[in-house]
């Protein structure tokens, strides 16, 4: 199959995609010209998206914050909940130190953070 080349093509393609989003819907048939085109332009894209326009993996530290923000939790009740002291979530929070085996077992089970993340895989 073809691939996008170069950032005009993939531009191209995009405002393609866009023509196209409004004549296709769920109960368009899978033989429709407009659905078999917006299918083959979305693959094309996404192969060019994924080799320029990577996604990093988040941040440990970012996950961490995000749940907190999510849990309504301070650094105080995040101390309390993984069985460490304030001063350490601290160093967690801000790249100072790597939790512990242990802790990090805890992260990911009471925090529902992935152990790839937790273990910078």
């Amino acid at each position: 199959m073809a691939k996008i080349q170069n950032e005009t093509a993939y531009k191209a393609a995009m405002e393609r995609i866009e023509e196209l989003l409004p004549l296709v819907d769920d109960n368009t048939p899978l033989n429709d010209k407009n659905l078999i085109e917006l299918d083959l332009l979305s693959e094309l894209v996404a192969d060019y998206e994924e080799e320029h326009y990577p996604i990093k993996s988040p941040s440990l530290v970012d996950v961490i914050k995000l749940r907190m923000y999510e849990m309504g939790l301070n650094q105080a009740k995040l101390s309390e909940l993984l069985g460490v002291s304030p001063s350490r979530v601290s160093d967690y929070l801000t790249g100072r130190c790597e939790p512990t085996l242990k802790v990090a077992r805890e992260m990911s089970r009471k925090l529902n953070i992935d152990a790839n993340i937790v273990l910078g895989i």
